[in-house]
C-alpha cells in the first residue's frame, strides 16, 4: 500500500470520526479531540508514530499561548466592563450623540473593541451584546436586524487586530511572523463595516433621546483618568513592545493584559472585595471555556495530522488543484469548515493554501489576512454557529434562523468579496503592509 494511499484512508478516518462525532455528541470542541485521536491511531497502526498518549498531548500545547492570551484579555475586558466604565461612556454618548449614523457607528466600534483585544467576537457580545441592543433598537431597528447588527461587528471584532486567531493560526502553522498583519486587516473591515451600518440602518426612525437613555443602565459617578488609565496602560505597554523591544523585557501579550486588569482593578469606584474579582474570573472562565476547548483540541489535530501526513496530503491536494477552482469555492468553503471546525478551519485549509500560494511568488501575509476574514463568515452557520447563536440570544430575536442568515447574506458577501480580491491580487494589496 502506498503512502498516499494510506494517508488517505487516515484523512476518511478522521473526517468519519469527526462527522459521527458532532452528529451523536453536538460538541465540536470533543468531535475535534475524537477526530485527532482516531488519526493518531491509524498513525500508529501505520507504523508513521509509536505513542498515541505523546502526539495528543504535545497537541494541547500547540495552541497553548494563544489560549492564555485569550483567558488573560477576557479577564481584562470583564474587569474593566464590572467598574461601570463603559456604561459611563455609553451614557455620554447618548446623551451627546444626536445623529443616528453616527451612533450606529460609534456602537459598532464599541462592539468591535471586546472582540479584537481577546480574539472572540462572542466577547463582544458578552460584554456588550444587552446594551448595544437597546441603543441599536431605540435606532428605529427590527430585532432581526439588531442581531444581525449585534453578529456582523461580532465576527469582525474577532477578525480584527491585534488578536485575529485565524490569521496567528495560520501563521503559526507556515511559520509566518504574526507581525504586519494590522493595517491590512482593518482596511477591508472598515469598508464592511460602513457597508453593514448602511446596509442595516436605512429608512429605520430612531426614538427620542430620553428614551434611550430610560432604558439604558445606571452608570457610577466616575471621573475621566478612571475609565481612561487602562486603556492608555494597555496602549503604552504595546507601543513598547514594539518600539522598545531591545531595552525592555519581553513581557508578552498575556501578562500585558493581566497587568491591565490589574490597573482597571486599582482605578475601579466601586468597593470590590477579592471574593468579587474572583467571581468575575470564574464567570470569565465560564464565559470562554468552550472557545478555549475549540483552540486547544485544535492544537491536538493540527498536531494529529502532522504526525500523520494528513496535513501534507490537504497541502499537496491543494497545491496541484488548479487554481481558478481554488478561487471559485473558497468563499464558499472556507465558511462552511469554519462552521464545522471553528478554529481548526485555519490548519486544515489555511496553512496548506498558503503553502500553494507562497509558492507562487504572491505575498503569504495578505493571502493568510484573506483567508482569516473569511472564516469568521461561518460563525453563524451549523454545527457550531457560536456568534450567530449568541446575537439571536442577546437580541432576544424569536423569528426564523434562516431569516436572520438572509438578513446577514449582503454584508458578509461584501466581505467576503473584498477578502476573495485580496486573494486572489495579494501582491496588490502589499501596500498595506
Amino acid at each position: 500500500m502506498s503512502t498516499y494511499v494510506s494517508t488517505t484512508i487516515v484523512l476518511v478516518a478522521m473526517v468519519a470520526a469527526f462527522v459521527i462525532s458532532s452528529l451523536l455528541l453536538k460538541s465540536p470542541d470533543i468531535s475535534l479531540a475524537i477526530a485527532a485521536t482516531v488519526a493518531v491511531c491509524f498513525g500508529c497502526g501505520f507504523g508513521w508514530t509509536d505513542s498515541l498518549p505523546r502526539v495528543l498531548v504535545e497537541g494541547l500545547f500547540v495552541n497553548l499561548d494563544i489560549a492564555l492570551l485569550f483567558i488573560a484579555a477576557s479577564i481584562f475586558v470583564n474587569i474593566y466592563s464590572k467598574t461601570g466604565a463603559i456604561d459611563v461612556v455609553t451614557r455620554k454618548i447618548v446623551s451627546r450623540v444626536s445623529n443616528k449614523w453616527i451612533l450606529l457607528a460609534i456602537m459598532g466600534v464599541m462592539m468591535i473593541i471586546p472582540g479584537a483585544l481577546t480574539g472572540a467576537g462572542s466577547i463582544s457580545i458578552f460584554v456588550l451584546g444587552s446594551m448595544v441592543t437597546t441603543v441599536v433598537s431605540a435606532m428605529g431597528l427590527s430585532k432581526k436586524k439588531t442581531a444581525a447588527f449585534v453578529f456582523m461587528f461580532a465576527i469582525m471584532s474577532a477578525a480584527a487586530p491585534p488578536v485575529n486567531l485565524w490569521a496567528m493560526m495560520i501563521a503559526s502553522g507556515c511559520d509566518i511572523p504574526y507581525v504586519g498583519f494590522d493595517v491590512p486587516l482593518l482596511a477591508p473591515l472598515a469598508v464592511c463595516a460602513l457597508f453593514t451600518i448602511i446596509f442595516l440602518g436605512w429608512g429605520s426612525k430612531p426614538k427620542s433621546k430620553e428614551e434611550i437613555l430610560a432604558q439604558l443602565p445606571e452608570a457610577p459617578k466616575m471621573s475621566a483618568w478612571r475609565i481612561v488609565t487602562p486603556l492608555v496602560v494597555l496602549i503604552a505597554l504595546f507601543l513598547a513592545s514594539n518600539y522598545l523591544a531591545h531595552s525592555i523585557p519581553v513581557l508578552g501579550l498575556p501578562l500585558m493584559f493581566i497587568i491591565c486588569a490589574i490597573v482597571a482593578a486599582l482605578c475601579n469606584p466601586k468597593k470590590m472585595g477579592f471574593k468579587d474579582y474572583l467571581k468575575i474570573i470564574n464567570d470569565t472562565f465560564e464565559q470562554i471555556f468552550p472557545l478555549i476547548a475549540t483552540v486547544l483540541s485544535v492544537g491536538m489535530l493540527q498536531n494529529a495530522m502532522s504526525a500523520t501526513g494528513v496535513k501534507g496530503l490537504i497541502c499537496i491536494t491543494f497545491i496541484t488543484m488548479p487554481v481558478y477552482l481554488i478561487y471559485a469555492t473558497v468563499l464558499f468553503v472556507a465558511p462552511v469548515l469554519q462552521g464545522a471546525l471553528n478554529y481548526g478551519s485555519a490548519v486544515v485549509f489555511g496553512a496548506p493554501l498558503i503553502f500553494m500560494f507562497n509558492s507562487m511568488g504572491y505575498d503569504p501575509k495578505i493571502a493568510a489576512i484573506a483567508l482569516s476574514l473569511m472564516f469568521p463568515i461561518g460563525d453563524c452557520l451549523p454545527p457550531s454557529r457560536i456568534t450567530g447563536r449568541l446575537a439571536i440570544e442577546a437580541t432576544g430575536y424569536e423569528g426564523k434562523y434562516t431569516s436572520f442568515l438572509l438578513t446577514v447574506l449582503a454584508p458578509c458577501l461584501v466581505l467576503g468579496l473584498i477578502s476573495l480580491a485580496m486573494l486572489i491580487w495579494p501582491n496588490s494589496f502589499t501596500f498595506l503592509l
